[in-house]
């Protein structure tokens, strides 16, 4: 399990918005960031120069948006060189995937869920181990939002044990898409939470979603964090300890104090946990 001591306990997602904020007066308040490799390892100029002297003096993580795990298409070996080259440049500490496919025949603009399949498993953590290989490190992959599972033969928490034991990587635990998961599929969330491995739990996500009724929530990483899903990731600290974990905002981006109010929610939480541990009312 990834701890504190390996990039900090709280991050932030960062966007090209942010840069000048973050480089003119960094918060304390987080110890590290995240990216998506695929919008940063192409640039140039006065982007690139601002994103080394970042990574130059604050932890990174990425997270991959197009490395397409549960494809049937052939791994794209080059892209794996090339993020395996990035993430030395940069040191990044980690690097995590959506355990989703994104391409068959050609790219999908989407994150397509993998069908729940004992087929798919084998199929799936194949390809896990392989990156894993050619990156010489572990990956996370993390738990994705769908909204139908055509070919469905197992659960969602089993297809993911399964996957998380077959490819031996770590987890990237993402309490919105649980939560959202949980309503738009009629599942015990805190039961979801209680199964999955915390020695295997890398770092987390939480963000907010769009309500689009009452029995369907679309992840969407443009609005506040709600409450219920504040309340699970409370939960997720009592089951599996404090775990790094990292506010995800894709657009509608607010101001950057309205993000920092939610990136001390998550200290907060994580400080209630520590407390109660300690019997400190």
């Amino acid at each position: 399990m990834i701890t504190k001591d390996t990039f900090g306990n709280v991050g932030l997602g960062l966007r090209r918005e942010m840069l000048d904020d973050l480089l003119g007066a960094p918060p304390k308040t987080i110890d590290f960031y995240e990216v998506a490799p695929e919008n940063w390892m192409t640039l140039g100029g006065k982007f690139a120069a601002q994103f080394a002297r970042l990574t130059e003096q604050h932890n990174f993580v990425c997270h991959g948006l197009s490395l397409s795990l549960g494809s049937c298409d052939a791994l794209d070996t080059q892209f794996i060189a090339e993020l395996k080259v990035f993430f030395e440049q940069h040191n990044i500490k980690c690097y995590s995937e959506h355990l989703s496919y994104c391409s068959g025949n050609g790219h999908m603009y989407d994150l397509m869920p993998i069908p729940f399949t004992e087929e798919a498993v084998l199929h799936t953590a194949k390809r896990i181990a392989e990156v894993q290989n050619r990156l010489e490190r572990r990956i996370a992959v993390e738990n994705v939002s769908y909204y139908a599972a055509p070919g469905q033969q197992m659960s969602e928490i089993d297809f993911t044990l399964a996957v998380l034991q077959e490819a031996d990587c770590d987890l990237l635990l993402d309490v919105n898409n649980i939560y959202v998961n949980s309503i738009n599929h009629g599942y015990d969330a805190e039961a979801f939470l209680a199964a999955l491995p915390s020695e295997r739990i890398a770092y987390g996500h939480i963000a907010g979603h769009y309500v689009e009724a009452q029995d369907l929530l679309i992840d969407t990483h443009g609005a506040e964090v709600c409450d219920p899903v504040w309340q699970l990731l409370q939960k997720a600290y009592n089951i599996h300890g404090v775990f790094p974990t990292l506010l995800e905002r894709d657009f509608n981006l607010p101001p950057m104090n309205e993000l920092l109010t939610e990136v001390e929610q998550i200290h907060q939480a994580q400080l209630l946990h520590q407390n109660e541990q300690r019997g400190i009312a």
